[in-house]
């Protein structure tokens, strides 16, 4: 299968489903990370243009732990609209990736940047597979199944879909760990341990199911259908 993961931030879905994408590639699958926004905005030092660069290339390291693709798609962070051009780019980031299962962020998130793109994410899946919605690329032949991702600090309630990432936690560290710079913004504007932080989110994700740690999703409803040949989500 093909699995696409679209986050809006470069650390973003590291953070949320890592170890679902892992299970997937540790599996055989394919798996495409797409980031909507460069992370422009996250040092106290360097220059837009710099810390861009940088989190690229810690995006790189990221999806090179499981040896996932990475779609940089390049928009500015904290300036992510939902508009011609960013559904346009999103339909091509499907029509790039052709996947059978699409992990977004909830429209119900918290931040702005991560509504937007999950609303996005959304919006673009059946277009993309529309013949007269025309792009660089060619329409879907099959809409894929989207699952949504829980967001951070929890702050959805009734996700009806867990994935025990308890034989992958570590992994997905390892994929956390390659964003340093990230790392290095958190501490100063939250005084937050990236690592532990995740730990404790996984954690208590994995309590509700009964293991020692777990990512929570929920499946978007569609009509018809979307891939009801498909495994749940994380049955690898």
């Amino acid at each position: 299968m093909n699995i696409l993961a679209i986050g809006a931030h470069p650390d973003d879905v590291d953070l949320l489903c890592g170890g679902t994408l892992a299970k997937y590639a540790r599996a055989g699958h394919r798996v495409t990370v797409a980031i909507a926004t460069n992370g422009d905005v996250g040092s106290t030092t360097l220059s837009r243009p710099e810390i861009a660069a940088i989190r690229h290339q810690e995006s790189l390291a990221a999806c090179e732990v499981i040896g996932a693709d990475l779609i940089w798609m390049g928009f500015e962070d904290e300036w992510l609209f939902n508009d011609r051009e960013t559904r346009t780019r999103f339909i091509d980031v499907y029509r790039q990736a052709r996947p059978d299962i699409v992990i977004a962020h909830s429209t119900g998130d918290y931040h702005p940047d991560h509504r937007v793109a999950g609303q996005v994410a959304a919006d673009a899946r059946i277009p993309a597979a529309v013949r007269l919605v025309e792009t660089s690329l060619a329409e879907l032949s099959v809409i894929p199944k989207l699952y949504t991702m829980d967001t951070v600090g929890q702050l959805e309630q009734g996700l009806d879909v867990h994935v025990d990432i308890s034989d992958v936690i570590d992994v997905k560290a390892d994929m956390l760990s390659a964003h340093v710079s990230q790392k290095d913004w958190l501490t100063h504007i939250f005084d937050m341990s990236y690592i532990e932080f995740m730990r404790g989110q996984a954690a208590t994700r994995g309590a509700e199911i009964g293991v020692a740690f777990a990512e929570a999703f929920r499946e978007v409803p569609a009509y018809p259908p979307s891939r009801p040949d498909l495994p749940p989500l994380g049955h690898v």
